[in-house]
């Protein structure tokens, strides 16, 4: 079973875009075992469990499937697994059905539960159902919501989840070395920058730039 330390700081590299990207930047992403590397959502709807296989090919630590489950939870978690992958995400939105039979497979398979909270107001309200928590909540603010004001970082939510439960907290979404430092500050165990190209608006780590330095970057920040 794979043990995160709360007293670690992880970064966890997110790939949005495609398999092309993955060969020419991931190998020269320095191995750690304070890194992850996740096969984001938009990756995975290009590239399929394909894509997860290709990550696993050219890393061996941990790999994230960001699959945002939603429903039929047991059979997502033992895809993923199969495809080489060490950790998934599943909507807070979802039933509480589809939650704990997520969290429970996730144990019984020795995979990583991670409750992304996107566009959910209060976080407690999901998890208080729960006989068993995540190993990790997320606190996303979602790529659409980066550019308004709309929607705040939730960091009031990370000592009250503390607080209460057992569970690392990841935050993601628009995040750049300054929001990093930020995130740590606040109590964050996780930070999610992702790969961004240089036209893009997105915060993160531009490709256009050394993406080791920039990693490392983040790493120091964090520490």
């Amino acid at each position: 079973m794979i043990q995160l330390d709360n007293k670690y700081r992880y970064l966890q590299i997110a790939f949005n875009y495609d398999a092309a990207m993955v060969r020419r930047i991931l190998p020269v992403i320095p191995y750690g075992d304070n890194i992850f590397i996740e096969a984001g959502t938009p990756y995975l709807k290009r590239e399929g469990l394909a894509g997860i296989r290709l990550i696993r090919t050219l890393w061996r630590g941990i790999i994230i499937a960001d699959m945002k489950v939603a429903d039929g939870a047991e059979a997502e978690v033992r895809m993923v697994k199969a495809a080489g992958a060490s950790g998934l995400t599943c909507l807070g939105s979802s039933p509480v059905a589809t939650l704990k039979l997520f969290i429970d497979t996730c144990q019984q398979e020795q995979m990583l539960s991670m409750i992304d909270m996107i566009g959910v107001d209060d976080p407690l309200d999901v998890m208080r159902p729960l006989q068993t928590p995540p190993d990790v909540v997320v606190l996303h603010r979602g790529r659409d919501e980066e550019e308004t004001r709309e929607r705040m970082r939730g960091y009031r939510h990370i000592n009250r989840i503390h607080s209460k439960f057992s569970s690392l907290i990841s935050v993601a979404g628009g995040v750049d070395v300054k929001e990093a430092r930020s995130a740590i500050f606040n109590g964050a165990n996780i930070v999610v920058a992702n790969l961004v190209r240089p036209e893009d608006s997105w915060k993160g780590i531009s490709t256009g730039e050394d993406v080791r330095k920039t990693a490392q970057a983040f790493l120091d920040t964090m520490a």
